[in-house]
């Protein structure tokens, strides 16, 4: 199996009953204290396109094997992707959806 390298999205109360609705609940790992955290996996060509797009975003290379750093907005319309498609494998259809749209990307609805 090829290594995968998440985008780690903090969930909430409200996003949480969003995933269990979506079936998806039982994908999401706890963290500090609790804390529910949903890993988006990213292979290392989405790794390095999602760097890429997002030159904010950083890859922690040393310890979590990560990718870190992106906007609140970005990781908001992921989030969105998965719910919508019920599967964690988006990055890829992601990746495509901004390129083609721009910044439009960010007032359009995920269909």
């Amino acid at each position: 199996m090829a290594e995968t390298y998440p985008i780690n999205i903090w969930i909430n109360e409200e996003r949480f009953k969003e995933l269990q609705a979506a079936g998806l609940a039982d994908l999401l790992k706890e963290e500090l204290a609790g804390m529910k955290v949903l890993a988006v996996p990213c292979t290392a060509e989405e790794r390095d396109k999602v760097l890429k797009l997002f030159p904010m975003a950083k890859f922690d290379a040393a310890t979590t094997k990560s990718i870190e750093l992106l906007p609140k907005y970005v990781k908001d319309k992921i989030y969105e992707m998965v719910v919508k498609r019920k599967k964690l494998e988006v990055m890829t259809e992601f990746c495509q959806l901004f390129e083609k749209a721009g910044d439009a990307f960010w007032n359009q609805e995920i269909a």
